[in-house]
């Protein structure tokens, strides 16, 4: 019989408990930190990778996963969880679940990529979505149909036996819910690593962090977080294969030498090339923008000179795209982060008796995350971050900001404040809440921050 559970699933869906899974399980160890799905290169700015790989390639470097010990990364959540609930314990319509049925491959692939993270002395602060701005509303349904369609071409593939089609379309049918959020949060504040709850996009969040110096740089596989003016973007340090491969690292001032573009023309590109909040000329892409820009200096002066044969949308709202980049929705107050110990017997209950993961496999990432703890921590102890100017020229506006670590997170109603520190604890709060102490509910004020690892 047919069965539902939840709004991505459509189809017959056998129930594989993580526990014992063998070779499923020990997939989920090295898919964990896979590359994004197709579905997910077509998120962010069209054609801006192979654009830069041919105009502008000495702005990317390649370098290795130890350059970063001790630098705090803010990492895109959203687009993490996607690739887990695409790829981590999945073979045709079958995927990880609980005894209730409910899906935990994000939950699974989330574990093992922070521990691998931690591991290598990096300090992760994965960054959750917000409310999407109104200009993305159209790209979001243009989504939701395509979901539409695969779902349709799913059955049709399930009903003829074709077990490739079923394997393609089951993974477009993926939508991440209210629900594989939560549990994730709720995953890393356990393991004492610290969270922020965007009030808009999270690659706007991870930039701002960015440029505010509370992030060393951002891992993202979406190119756009270079358009928000991240002053470094990381590609492939999820990744859990990152001894095999490299990191590649963009810094956005040698991307715009190397273009020989100014931060507000290097933005008018990105919407000439097209993005997530418009549609673009039909016609043009990556390389005409970039000379089109070059030739003319700014989408005004590309407009008034174009020819004839392209066709500008109706409407076109590339004025309200450009103050979005440069002034997007985040959170520009947040405290110093604080990575703590994690919560052994918060982890197990967690994921072993309310998600069907092995106790065993469950204390082994606790003894991983302990050792990681203690390596680098504190004769590791991490540089101090290198302050980095604001390129785009722009102020982020303030908003309500959400962020926590290990079971408590600090909300506001606007943007969160330092209110006092003390040699007993740190404390922080808003003129529109009581303190409030960042840190397990456990009575006792956290300590000072430091760049101590963990």
């Amino acid at each position: 019989k047919k069965r539902e559970r939840g709004p991505n699933v459509y189809y017959p869906l056998p129930r594989r408990r993580e526990e014992g899974l063998g070779q499923a399980a020990a997939g989920a160890e090295t898919v964990g930190g896979c590359s994004p799905p197709a579905a997910a290169d077509a998120m962010g700015i069209k054609g801006l990778t192979k654009l830069l790989a041919e105009h502008a390639p000495r702005a990317a470097v390649q370098r290795r996963v130890e350059d970063y010990r001790g630098r705090v990364i803010a990492i895109d959540a959203s687009l993490s969880i996607y690739q887990f609930l695409v790829v981590v314990g999945r073979k045709g319509t079958e995927v990880l679940t609980n005894e209730a049925g409910e899906v935990t491959s994000h939950l699974q692939g989330m574990l093992n990529r922070t521990v691998r993270l931690l591991e290598a002395g990096i300090k992760p602060v994965f960054v959750f979505d917000g409310e999407p701005p109104a200009l993305k509303k159209k790209e979001l349904a243009k989504r939701s149909l395509k979901r539409d369609d695969a779902s349709k071409d799913l059955h049709s593939a399930i009903e003829i036996g074709d077990e490739d089609s079923v394997e393609k379309f089951s993974k477009r049918t993926v939508k991440i819910t209210k629900e594989h959020n939560d549990g994730c949060k709720r995953l890393l504040r356990l393991m004492g690593v610290p969270i922020v709850e965007a009030p808009g996009e999270a690659e706007a969040q991870c930039a701002s962090l960015c440029k505010n110096h509370k992030a060393y740089a951002v891992a993202s596989e979406d190119m756009d977080t270079l358009t928000f003016g991240a002053p470094r973007f990381l590609r492939h340090v999820t990744d859990l294969s990152f001894k095999k491969s490299p990191v590649t690292e963009f810094e956005v001032p040698k991307v715009l030498e190397e273009l020989g573009l100014t931060m507000d023309q290097f933005i008018d590109l990105c919407i000439l090339s097209g993005c997530d909040y418009c549609e673009n000329i039909k016609g043009i892409g990556g390389q005409r923008a970039l000379k089109l820009i070059r030739q003319h200096g700014c989408i005004e002066e590309v407009v008034q000179n174009l020819h004839k044969r392209y066709t500008v949308p109706e409407d076109w709202p590339y004025q309200e795209v450009r103050t979005l980049f440069k002034q997007p929705n985040v959170c520009t107050e947040i405290p110093d982060f604080q990575w703590t110990s994690a919560d052994k017997e918060g982890l197990v209950n967690f994921l072993a008796f309310e998600n069907s993961f092995s106790s065993d496999r469950v204390e082994k990432a606790v003894e991983k995350i302990k050792a990681a703890s203690d390596k680098y921590s504190p004769a590791g102890r991490a540089k101090l971050l290198t302050p980095v100017a604001n390129l785009s020229g722009s102020t982020d506006k303030e908003s309500k900001c959400v962020l926590g670590a290990s079971g408590q997170g600090l909300r506001s109603r606007t943007a969160v404040q330092v209110c006092s520190s003390s040699s007993s604890g740190f404390r922080y709060g808003s003129s529109s809440s009581k303190p409030l102490v960042l840190g397990r509910q456990s009575g006792v004020h956290v300590k000072p921050p430091t760049f101590s690892f963990i």
